[in-house]
């Protein structure tokens, strides 16, 4: 029990569930983690600092820094629930991570990282919420965050350009039917929607989910997000010197950008 009587939350299992909810989006979610650890282990010495961008509850932080025992990792994103959970079930990994409340949105985000250089950028199905000034802005940002020789590593659905119109149909097909509901019901698995509702009926948690909804309802969600051609030209712009596609199946990509 908390101290004003309430139930314990339990984070952990709200983690476990978290993720077992994203690989029912992101079948491959694990592959896509291992190849993206992959690259940083080829590309940058150890110990190294990362930052964990539009974190979540911090999965990509507890993996990384559990196969990189030098590392030490900065995680940041604005909803205020997605941090609690992970401070919550992770709390700071022995130090070696710290959780930062800031919207990429805002143009001042980077005032509160306490960090003026990184050794890589993670980031994992995110991005894509990022409107297209925005995603042009953020990457110039991360372009002077990340050291020369630093990677940025963006693990997304990223669509198909205008140019390539069957496989951006196929892949549509694909995710329409990996994302029905038909097809998490039989494979047993929670929809973001259900996990989002069950985590509703933590009575300790409406303090934070009504903070989540007055932050959220300063956002307005776009219908159609940037494709990978945009972001490959963005981050041209931004100041990286190589960019390309290390992963992937059909619009699901690791993109690795060379500093």
């Amino acid at each position: 029990m908390s101290s004003d009587g309430q139930p314990d939350v339990d984070w952990r299992e709200w983690l476990q569930r978290w993720d077992r909810q994203q690989e029912g989006y992101v079948p491959e979610r694990e592959a896509r983690f291992t190849v993206m650890f992959d690259a940083v282990e080829q590309l940058l010495p150890e110990p190294f600092v990362a930052l964990d961008l539009a974190c979540g509850p911090g999965s990509v932080s507890q993996r990384l820094l559990a196969r990189f025992p030098g590392a030490r990792v900065v995680a940041v994103d604005m909803d205020p629930v997605m941090l609690a959970l992970g401070q919550g079930a992770l709390d700071t990994l022995g130090g070696r991570l710290r959780w930062v409340e800031a919207d990429l949105a805002s143009p001042d985000w980077l005032q509160v990282l306490g960090e003026t250089q990184f050794d890589a950028v993670i980031s994992t199905t995110a991005l894509h919420w990022l409107w297209p000034d925005t995603l042009d802005r953020v990457y110039h940002e991360l372009a002077q965050l990340v050291r020369p020789g630093g990677v940025f590593l963006n693990g997304d659905h990223l669509a198909y350009g205008p140019e390539s119109p069957t496989l951006a149909r196929l892949s549509g097909r694909v995710l329409d039917e990996q994302w029905s509901d038909a097809a998490f019901s039989e494979r047993g698995i929670e929809t973001a929607e259900q996990w989002w509702d069950e985590l509703g009926s933590e009575p300790v948690l409406a303090p934070l989910l009504a903070a989540r909804a007055r932050v959220f309802a300063r956002q307005q969600r776009q219908e159609t997000s940037p494709g990978f051609d945009r972001h490959v030209a963005a981050l041209h712009r931004a100041g990286f010197s190589e960019v390309g596609t290390i992963w992937q199946v059909l619009s699901n990509r690791v993109l690795l950008a060379v500093r």
